[in-house]
């Protein structure tokens, strides 16, 4: 006996194989090619009749003769060296008198866990308020004003 190909298939008809599987019948439309000819959307090809829209492309930044938007804004003037720029969280005398009004040792990580600054970024010391007796600071930046200020009330300024 020859070998039958629907022998496992139940009822003794060939199984449903994934050769046989087509669309449903309407599912796929053919594309319409515009612009080819008289025939079927053939003339303007879906463009309307004339003005500049129907002849060539036009840029998206026109604006039917007004003034373009990239002409009536202002040129930018100078050069931003944001790559290498070092940002500092600033902290003035002021709200350290109000933290450690005691006096005591200040540091970045003391002054995130108290929520004056964001944890993991540099502190710098402004001189802004009066100075507290007997603060111990230790910072990655000061300004003048804040050094001479700490050490005038008899405390340190550490840079990191």
């Amino acid at each position: 006996m020859a070998k039958d190909e629907s022998a496992g298939a139940p009822g003794g008809q060939a199984g449903l194989k994934i050769h046989h599987l087509r669309p449903a019948p309407g599912a796929h439309t053919k594309r319409t090619r515009v612009g080819r000819g008289e025939a079927s959307k053939g003339k303007t090809a879906g463009r309307g009749t004339k003005g500049s829209k129907a002849r060539t492309t036009i840029s998206p930044a026109f604006e039917g003769g007004q003034m373009p938007l990239h002409r009536r804004l202002p040129k930018l003037d100078g050069f931003s060296n944001s790559l290498f720029k070092i940002s500092y969280q600033v902290v003035n005398l002021g709200r350290l008198g109000k933290l450690y009004p005691d006096g005591g040792d200040v540091t970045p990580e003391d002054l995130a866990d108290r929520g004056a600054v964001r944890r993991g970024e540099l502190v710098k010391i402004l001189g802004t308020g009066e100075a507290v007796s007997g603060l111990r600071v230790t910072a990655h930046a000061f300004s003048a004003a804040a050094i001479e200020k700490i050490t005038a009330a008899g405390g340190t300024a550490t840079q990191l």
